[in-house]
């Protein structure tokens, strides 16, 4: 039987392009130096005050105007009050109660690989602090506050989501936002980025058992997380064991691509949530949000209309380009060189994003830059060297940090392209091989090819291919 599935999304991500965090003065930036980021008010020591980042509030409000949400028309914060060892004041400065959120009752348009769109609804975002993180060793936990106080915001969607791909698809599209708003870099690597999980599945419209699986740290553990939900949860029902599809929380298993059991969840948590006192609340002016709307970016579906209307790139490769802010910046600086964008687009999409995904490495590390990249492909274009040889240059000028063009003089890889110099090469391959060309006039059509590679093979594979067939068909058609 197949059931209805729905999804509901908690995204956390970092404010990470903040001096400093959003209640403390402390630096706001990774550090693999645990402890180093801190100050007593991210420590909860007796005495200190919080005082709000306004920066942070401002990007807060830019993401709730693109989610299309309601603002308040004050701003305040809560505390959401627990104990655990990361959280040293033993509560969390937050927004949850309504009109608390900075934003609510939103939307955004998805666009998925093949053009089709869906419509994910928004329930609120909110601006709050993080909490510490936690190594739990052997015989041992440690704790590392420079995360204590770091800016976050949560965005929690409704329940609207109906299969993984979709919910991996909004995800990746809302980490793009991030890193155009300059919000944040959203690297999950860093653990800027964190995504709770909800799952139902019926057989009805009606919503099923809730199912939370808590703190997935990729977008593909959240893809198999929910693959893997709608399964367990498919198999209880189909055996008859209705009553064990229990309303809980659970975690995601990497290593074993399953959901295990934390704890249930029958009834929600109190946190006994009050307004912060610490903080006053405050207007939020029509003016401000007005700056704060014009403030806003080409979005990534905004930048792929332009390449595909004005620069005549394919919904793919354009939408490959916008997926990540640094990559269609790259694309933008080739442009400003006055390279062809489908050629530009051909190197990112091809020899470019292959070489970054093997290496794992980011394009602002790349040795080639837009204008390295321009200068190669303009030799390319001038016929001075292959579509190959340019190959062979970019990955060498990588390897050894040297400009491909110092390296083309270097080898001397300057094609030939006289047409009077490969003429007299082709006339003295065609007399060596007069058996060739006989079996070339009998149907025998493949020996063309041998030509070609023997003019490639005596000039080193400097010969122009393109004019070397070229004078190839006169000559064996004559």
């Amino acid at each position: 039987m197949k059931y209805n599935v729905t999804i509901g999304l908690e995204m956390h991500c970092e404010i990470s392009k903040t001096n400093t965090k959003v209640f403390s003065s402390a630096r706001n930036g990774y550090s693999e130096i645990p402890n180093s980021n801190i100050q007593p008010v991210d420590m909860g020591f007796p005495g200190t005050l919080p005082v709000l980042n306004k920066e942070c509030v401002r990007m807060a409000l830019m993401m709730s105007e693109i989610l299309h949400c309601k603002q308040p028309e004050y701003m305040y914060f809560e505390r959401k009050n627990y104990y655990y060892p990361d959280l040293p004041k033993g509560y969390q400065i937050t927004q949850n109660t309504p009109p608390a959120p900075v934003g609510m009752d939103g939307y955004i348009d998805i666009e998925r690989n093949d053009g089709s769109k869906f419509r994910v609804l928004i329930d609120n975002i909110h601006l709050e602090e993080d909490a510490a993180s936690m190594t739990h060793l052997y015989d041992i936990s440690t704790i590392n506050y420079n995360r204590a106080g770091v800016p976050l915001l949560e965005l929690v969607t409704k329940p609207c989501l109906h299969s993984a791909e979709d919910a991996v698809t909004f995800l990746e599209y809302m980490r793009s936002v991030y890193q155009y708003c300059d919000i944040s870099e959203a690297d999950s690597k860093k653990g800027q980025i964190r995504c709770d999980v909800n799952v139902s599945i019926s057989e009805n419209e009606e919503l099923g058992t809730k199912v939370e699986i808590k703190n997935v740290n990729s977008f593909g553990g959240v893809k198999e997380a929910i693959k893997y939900e709608i399964k367990r949860q498919t198999e209880l029902k189909e055996n008859g064991r209705y009553e064990e599809v229990e309303q809980e929380t659970r975690r995601y298993d990497e290593e074993s691509n399953t959901t295990i059991r934390m704890r249930s969840k029958v009834d929600a948590i109190d946190y006994k949530y009050f307004i912060e006192p610490n903080i006053p609340k405050f207007k939020i002016s029509s003016d401000w949000l007005t700056k704060i709307k014009e403030s806003i970016p080409k979005l990534p579906y905004e930048r792929k209309e332009v390449y595909q209307n004005e620069y005549g790139l394919s919904s793919y490769d354009a939408g490959v380009i916008v997926k990540e802010k640094k990559i269609a910046d790259y694309f933008e600086k080739c442009l400003n060189e006055n390279m062809d964008a489908k050629t530009a687009a051909n190197w990112l999409t091809g020899p470019i994003l292959g070489y970054l995904s093997k290496n794992e490495m980011d394009i602002n590390d790349l040795f080639i830059t837009p204008q390295k990249l321009f200068s190669l492909t303009e030799e390319i274009r001038k016929g001075n060297i292959s579509s190959k040889q340019g190959k062979e240059l970019f990955y060498e000028a990588i390897e050894e940090k040297k400009d491909p063009l110092v390296i083309m003089k270097e080898k001397n890889m300057v094609q030939i392209s006289d047409e009077e110099t490969l003429t007299k090469l082709i006339d003295e391959i065609l007399s060596e091989n007069t058996k060739q060309i006989e079996m070339y006039h009998n149907g025998k059509t493949n020996m063309f090819d041998y030509f070609v590679g023997q003019a490639m093979k005596k000039t080193k594979g400097q010969a122009n291919p393109v004019k070397v067939k070229e004078i190839l068909i006169t000559k064996l058609n004559n």
